[in-house]
């Protein structure tokens, strides 16, 4: 059975965000969200892949300790029809899903993409725009950089697309959960010291 967390005397208990992902993109790019919104974000990667169950979940959280508010993410490519509807039918999770792959979610930082396309094509504009090579599971400076100063963009082009369509991603949502818990640890803060 999982321990449940519990907040100091005055202090309110901050959401834990548990994302179960499916490889080394996604995990390096949850990284990069973990340090720029400095939010307890656990990462599970690459353990089960595709194989991921309610029953999954819950027995990596058991003995861990966890709070009503912790938050469950699965964030996968959606490119799959079969292991999307497994993704689905968890139903203890949020679905992140980018469709044809996690590297359109970053695209969307560089352009609005509404015509379909495949993963390939995907890295191909990625690297041309980045001006170098862009590797699976890598965030370089250049990357690093877009996904910052163009996040409001890419949530506003991803709000646009049909969920689950090639291509779609609603990362934005995840993007939305982790300003509102960032906001709301900032609010905390400042009526702690007021």
């Amino acid at each position: 059975m999982a321990r449940k967390r519990s907040a100091s005397k005055g202090k309110k208990i901050n959401p834990h965000f548990w994302v179960f992902c499916e490889g080394k993109t996604e995990e390096a790019y949850i990284s990069c969200l973990r340090s720029k919104y400095r939010i307890h974000i656990d990462i599970v990667s690459k353990i089960v892949g595709n194989r991921i169950t309610d029953r999954f979940i819950r027995e990596y959280k058991r003995g861990k300790p966890i709070h009503e508010k912790d938050k469950d993410f699965l964030i996968y490519d959606a490119d799959i029809p079969e292991i999307l509807n497994r993704l689905r039918g968890i139903s203890t999770s949020t679905l992140i899903a980018s469709n044809p792959s996690m590297e359109l979610w970053f695209l969307l930082h560089y352009k609005n993409q509404t015509a379909s396309i495949s993963s390939q094509n995907c890295i191909r504009e990625l690297s041309k725009r980045n001006k170098n090579s862009y590797q699976k599971g890598v965030i370089d400076k250049n990357l690093e950089v877009k996904l910052t100063e163009n996040l409001t963009k890419a949530c506003e082009r991803a709000s646009h697309l049909i969920l689950f369509n090639n291509p779609s991603s609603n990362m934005n949502v995840f993007i939305s959960e982790l300003d509102n818990a960032r906001r709301d640890k900032i609010l905390e803060g400042s009526f702690c010291m007021g």
